[in-house]
């Protein structure tokens, strides 16, 4: 899904760990991460299964591999945008009830001072 991003940190000898990352860059893309015979494999990958993007690395020399998805909403529920932040009210906690309002009585009615009018 577009957003999502694995990143890799490699052993570059003596030159310190070098850091890379593979995002998927448009909608319907995602990024696939593939382990095996000694090297680790991230690729950028179509709906339709085309890969667009590789990086390839010896496994002995991977420091760390890291995935980064973007959050899924649940079905009925709007997608959260990663690029927004957070308005102030998503951020405070539950809110809280409001107390229920009184019907208006033949007291409240009468006029403002609350006494009845005759």
């Amino acid at each position: 899904m577009k957003g999502d991003r694995v990143e890799i940190v490699v052993d570059a000898g003596g030159a310190g760990p070098l850091r890379y990352e593979v995002v998927a860059t448009r909608a319907g893309r995602r990024v696939e991460t593939t382990i095996g015979r000694g090297v680790v494999e991230v690729a950028e990958v179509t709906r339709g299964g085309t890969v667009v993007r590789t990086a390839r690395f010896l496994s002995s020399r991977v420091l760390a591999l890291v995935e980064h998805p973007v959050p899924r909403a649940e079905p009925g529920e709007a997608a959260p945008r990663p690029s927004q932040p957070a308005g102030p009210e998503q951020q405070a906690g539950p809110a809280q009830p409001s107390e229920p309002r009184q019907p208006a009585g033949p007291e409240q009615a009468a006029g403002s001072s609350g006494m009845p009018m005759g």
